[in-house]
């Protein structure tokens, strides 16, 4: 007899939702890498609110943002997942750490110079 397949559980898939705002607890507790992130991103907001971006730089600032904060917690993931399968300093571990934490210095950059595309005409426009 072959075991009953899970059945969909809507009580099961909001209890999901828990688990996934822990995670977004310990991060903003631990990772304060997090903390500079958000501070960016409602400066970036506020600027865009300033300065009445349009649609398509909206979508391009919110898509940035959700991504350099997915690149940050995948980052956080592999590191906390490294320490736990090998917490002795190993060069290999500090490899895959070190690129995860590219993958987000990488984004970030593309954030920066999208930002930079976005706003600083207009910033310019208001000087001149």
């Amino acid at each position: 007899m072959q075991p009953e397949p899970n059945k969909f559980s809507l009580k099961k898939r909001l209890k999901s939702f828990t688990y996934a705002f822990n995670g977004l607890k310990g991060l903003w507790k631990n990772e304060h890498n997090l903390r500079i992130h958000i501070v960016t991103a409602i400066l970036v907001i506020g600027l865009g609110y300033y300065f009445q971006i349009s649609i398509p730089e909206w979508i391009a600032v919110i898509l940035l943002i959700g991504i350099v904060f997915t690149a940050e917690i995948f980052n956080s993931a592999i590191e906390h997942l490294a320490d736990f399968v090998m917490p002795n300093l190993d060069s290999r571990i500090g490899k895959i750490k070190d690129l995860s934490a590219a993958a987000v210095l990488v984004i970030a950059f593309a954030a920066l110079i999208i930002g930079v595309i976005i706003f600083l005409p207009k910033l310019l426009a208001m000087v001149y």
